[in-house]
């Protein structure tokens, strides 16, 4: 793991799901972090449920977190194992 996924993973991991208090580590919610290329990060993350009614909210605030993140130029958030992924990955990467 490079420097810059430690860090995206820690701030990352210190969000607050608002539904349970619970930091996004504690209920293990991302899959992955991975630099693709330098400054280029993805991030996977899987909602509790595939009918998580925030899953938008989630995908917007990791997208929020991880940009503030320095040495983070571009960042691509996927959700996984949600009904409606596909509208959540592509209103997430706008």
């Amino acid at each position: 793991m490079t420097e810059l996924e430690d860090r995206v993973r820690t701030e990352v991991g210190s969000i607050l799901d608002p539904e349970t208090g619970q930091t996004f580590e504690e209920m293990q919610l991302i899959q992955r972090v991975k630099e693709t290329a330098s400054g280029m990060v993805t991030v996977e993350f899987m909602p509790t449920s595939p009918f998580c009614p925030i899953a938008f909210k989630l995908a917007a605030d990791i997208r929020e977190v991880v940009k503030a993140v320095l040495g983070v130029e571009r960042v691509v958030v996927y959700c996984r194992g949600h009904a409606m992924e596909e509208q959540i990955n592509e209103m997430a990467n706008k």
